[in-house]
């Protein structure tokens, strides 16, 4: 695995901040000095410091000493932020080598050029990225897009980074909203079906913990041979549906149901509500 040389900034701690920065670590791709990372409580931070991080309250503090920063706030934070740091930052040359990837969703790169327009914008380069919380656990699937002013190398470490946390991807910035409602907000869809698929092993007398353990290993199974064996969803169905068998019956009740159609809206109405929270 490929290592970075780079101090890696994070303004603020929250759990997909901490999801990235925990698993760089653990890929060996940083070492723990190379991060620091800001929240308003640094009580909160303490398993940053668990992880041999650094920490602080002072958001300005990791713009100045870090050379990759990830903007982990909420989006309605992002204003009041970016005037916090307005406040202190003296704009230089070092501006332009610094990189900014924003983890915010429905925060385009053109919002993210105009609140950080206080540095030295002529050349500032920024990258947009969606995540999902699935990098906790080293299986994230992530997009992302950058700016004019990122190089290609620039997105090289980009992609190392998110790649060894799942699997990464460059998308144009006008495809993010729609692989938001499928990647991003798919983990939810998911543990939903997990939940329903257990609760339909207890319905048949099959204990709650266990249920719930054979329905999520169920799903991790059948994600894996649709990627190792690139195969189409739809084939790899036909082969477990035996001719008047158990599961072409089950299969017809999920078509009863409108599964896939529910799924379909799902993904839509959260693609277009991603789209709707960049324009507030």
């Amino acid at each position: 695995m490929a290592k970075l040389d780079e101090r890696i900034g994070f303004i603020g701690g929250g759990n997909m901040a901490f999801a990235i920065g925990s698993g760089l670590v653990r890929c060996g791709i940083v070492k723990p000095s190379q991060v620091l990372a800001s929240g308003p409580h640094i009580e909160n931070l303490q398993r940053w410091r668990e992880l041999g991080a650094t920490t602080t309250d002072d958001n300005c503090e990791v713009l100045e000493h870090t050379d990759i920063v990830f903007i982990c706030v909420k989006p309605h934070m992002l204003g009041p932020c970016t005037t916090q740091l307005k406040c202190k930052h003296v704009p230089s040359a070092k501006d332009a080598n610094k990189l900014i990837v924003s983890v915010l969703a429905g925060t385009s790169l053109q919002t993210l050029e105009e609140k950080f327009d206080f540095m030295d914008n002529s050349g500032l380069k920024i990258i947009r990225t969606m995540p999902n919380t699935s990098m906790q656990v080293g299986e994230g699937c992530t997009v992302y897009t950058g700016n004019s002013r990122v190089t290609h190398h620039d997105l090289e470490k980009v992609h190392l980074m998110l790649n060894a946390l799942g699997l990464a991807q460059q998308v144009p910035e006008s495809m993010i909203d729609a692989c938001t409602g499928v990647a991003g907000c798919g983990p939810a869809f998911v543990y939903t079906i997990i939940e329903a698929l257990a609760d339909g092993g207890v319905k048949q007398g099959v204990p709650r913990q266990m249920a719930i353990q054979f329905a999520a290993q169920t799903l991790l199974g059948a994600a894996k041979t649709v990627l190792l064996t690139g195969k189409h969803p739809a084939v790899l169905r036909d082969e477990v549906c035996s001719p008047g068998g158990a599961t072409i019956v089950g299969v017809h009740e999920l078509e009863k149901g409108n599964l896939r159609a529910t799924l379909i809206n799902a993904v839509e109405k959260s693609s277009q509500r991603s789209a709707e929270l960049g324009k507030k």
